[in-house]
C-alpha cells in the first residue's frame, strides 16, 4: 500500500455531536482529544511521516467565548498530550492577537522533540490563510519562492486530506501546502473516531492516481 508522507486532519463536527448527544456546543471540544491521540498512534504505526491537525481559525474566534474558551482550551490539552509521544511538535498561527493561547508560544518559538520525535506533528492554532500568505504578496517577495515567504513554510506539501463531520470544504486549511492534496470526507463526526475511518481514507488514498499534475 503507498502510505501518504503527510496527513492533514480536519476534525470537524464536535458542535453537532454535543447537541444530538444533549449537550452544549462547547461540551463537544474535548471529546476530540482522545480522537486525535489515536489517530497520532495509527499514523505512526503504518510509517506516516507528517501530520497536520487543524486547531482553530482566526474566524473561529468569532464564536461565543464559552465556545472559543472550550475549543482553546482543547488545542492546548491537545498539544500536552501529544508531547507525551514520539513527536516533533510545531504550532503555527498569528500569536500577535489576545486569540492565541499564550501556553502555546514557545511551540511556535522552534519545533519542539519529544521521545524518538520520529513523526513530525503541525498545529494549525488561530490561523488564518490570510495571514499565513500576507507577506507572499509584497512586491519585495515578487520574485522570491512562495514557499520562503509564506509563514507556515515549515509545513510540507500535504499529500491526504480527511475530514470528519461530513462537509466537503477545506475551510481555509493551508492552500499551498494543499494544491495537490487528495481530499477524503468521513461523515461520522470527529467524536465518534474510529480506526477503520482512517484505514477507509488509506485504501481509498492508494487507489488515486498521484500525478502532481504530470
Amino acid at each position: 500500500m503507498r502510505i501518504p508522507k503527510h496527513i492533514g486532519i480536519i476534525p470537524d463536527g464536535n458542535r453537532r455531536w454535543a447537541v444530538e448527544n444533549g449537550l452544549s456546543k462547547e461540551k463537544g471540544y474535548d471529546k476530540g482529544l482522545n480522537p486525535g491521540l489515536e489517530l497520532f498512534k495509527l499514523c505512526e504505526k503504518v510509517g506516516v511521516e507528517e501530520i497536520t491537525y487543524y486547531g482553530f481559525t482566526m474566524d473561529n474566534t468569532k464564536r461565543p467565548k464559552v465556545q472559543r474558551l472550550a475549543f482553546t482550551q482543547a488545542c492546548i490539552d491537545a498539544v500536552k498530550l501529544l508531547a507525551k509521544e514520539n513527536a516533533s511538535l510545531l504550532v503555527v498561527g498569528n500569536t500577535s492577537t489576545d486569540m492565541f493561547p499564550k501556553a502555546l508560544i514557545p511551540f511556535t518559538i522552534r519545533r519542539q522533540v519529544f521521545g524518538e520525535g520520529k513523526t513530525k506533528v503541525n498545529f494549525l492554532v488561530n490561523y488564518g490563510w490570510q495571514w499565513d500568505l500576507k507577506d507572499s504578496f509584497s512586491k519585495e517577495n515578487k520574485d522570491d519562492n512562495i514557499m520562503d515567504s509564506i509563514k507556515s513554510r515549515d509545513i510540507s506539501r500535504v499529500d491526504l486530506i480527511i475530514r470528519w463531520g461530513g462537509r466537503r470544504r477545506l475551510s481555509g486549511f493551508p492552500p499551498i501546502q494543499s494544491v495537490y492534496a487528495d481530499f477524503f470526507v468521513v461523515e461520522d463526526y470527529w467524536p465518534d473516531f474510529k480506526k477503520e475511518h482512517f484505514y477507509n481514507a488509506l485504501n481509498w488514498y492508494n487507489e488515486q492516481d498521484i500525478t502532481l499534475g504530470g
